[in-house]
């Protein structure tokens, strides 16, 4: 089947994050928006036509998952990761965001300390705040283009701030690595050590490129499965976001006993209808689509990469591993102070990315954009801020 993702389809006035928040958010509404991390595709045919089918049946009650999903996402995960689960393993959430949420509640008082590696996908730190918990940060070590971990200050601060549990992402966002399985190994020998309970953000596990292929945390080894949570979700990988529904994978009975407890504490009980229906179909027959969408993204990671050494040599692209966010590097401009940098960015060149200071004070000097859109729209965004820099 051809998909064509070219095609240009406008959100504007759709409900859309991306597009309708300009003017609430005191942004250009002329800007071209690749912030939000959401695709500008339409999702699979199929997914589409299973909803539209439902649609029809014209009865949205309450609803629960079946054999049919089950399934399907057991299915998905053996054949793309390798990754056995059971049934009784899978607990659904809105997101992986309320999923982390659920287990620092669950497994942490207030007070207690909570392990993040920054610069790192901001929900982490604003849900360890707001929960009143105490954020401990290991940070990332930026060395030859790319994320390491420092694993000596890792087991240090495990150590000395006494933490209780470690939020792990993997793949990475921003920075895009897919962390080698010897570095897993490592997080869980010190983990295991320690204590330290992993909950480990997978929501871009099956966005990876260039050979680098992601290893599911829990599938070290049974011990480690015993003491992880593991959270994915059909959200990046088919562009279902808005339909809020995750899997969130629990080995351990007890774990899982605790982390349904906090569940129902928030008086969340049925999953969302459509999330369901549409997880279904795309892990049954999503698998076409999102092998070619993939391919169109790592295609404007090219380009991009491309483009920006030949206009605006300055700015050095760092090439994902995975997912479709690229951290744009814009440490030479020197003259610049990271908030003049982002306004220009966002004011003159009238492009609307997330600026790196968003993923911890780590990330300054960086801008994170999203090219799951058509080549014209990364074209044009580029096009701006190449203009914008290259004689400053």
């Amino acid at each position: 089947m051809s998909f064509n993702f070219d095609k240009v389809i406008d959100r504007k006035n759709t409900f859309a994050a991306k597009t309708d928040l300009a003017e609430k958010r005191n942004k250009p509404v002329d800007a071209v928006p690749l912030w939000i991390a959401d695709m500008d595709f339409p999702t699979s045919p199929a997914i589409n036509e299973a909803i539209k089918e439902r649609a029809e049946h014209g009865i949205y009650g309450y609803s629960r998952p079946n054999d049919r999903y089950y399934k399907a996402v057991k299915k998905w995960l053996k054949e793309r990761h390798d990754f056995s689960v059971n049934d009784e393993e899978i607990v659904n959430t809105p997101g992986v965001v309320f999923a982390i949420g659920t287990a620092i509640r669950a497994f942490t008082q207030k007070g207690d300390a909570v392990l993040i590696q920054r610069p790192v996908y901001y929900p982490f730190s604003n849900i360890i705040n707001v929960n009143e918990r105490k954020l401990v940060n290991n940070p990332l070590v930026f060395k030859n283009g790319h994320y390491e971990i420092d694993f000596e200050d890792f087991e240090k601060k495990i150590v000395s701030e006494k933490v209780k549990l470690f939020i792990f992402c993997s793949p990475h966002n921003p920075g895009g690595r897919v962390w080698s399985r010897k570095e897993l190994e490592r997080i869980a020998e010190i983990c295991l050590k320690h204590k330290v309970l992993v909950v480990s953000d997978e929501i871009h596990s099956d966005i990876t490129f260039d050979g680098h292929k992601h290893t599911v945390y829990a599938n070290l080894s049974e011990e480690v499965a015993l003491n992880s949570i593991i959270c994915t979700s059909p959200s990046k990988t088919f562009n279902l976001a808005g339909l809020q529904f995750s899997n969130i994978i629990i080995r351990n009975k007890e774990l899982r006993e605790e982390f349904q407890k906090e569940i129902d504490r928030t008086g969340y009980d049925e999953p969302s209808l459509m999330g369901l229906i549409a997880a279904t179909a795309a892990y049954e027959n999503g698998g076409e689509w999102f092998d070619e969408v993939k391919k169109y993204i790592q295609s404007n990671i090219d380009f991009t990469e491309k483009y920006v050494a030949e206009h605006c040599p300055r700015i050095k692209v760092h090439r994902p591993e995975g997912s479709y966010l690229v951290w744009l590097d814009f440490s030479e401009f020197t003259e610049l102070s990271d908030v003049e940098l982002s306004k220009r960015i966002l004011n003159k060149a009238k492009v609307w990315l997330d600026y790196g200071a968003m993923f911890g004070p780590e990330g300054e000097k960086f801008q994170r954009i999203n090219v799951a859109s058509p080549r014209s729209i990364v074209e044009e965004a580029l096009k701006r801020i190449c203009k914008e820099f290259t004689n400053v």
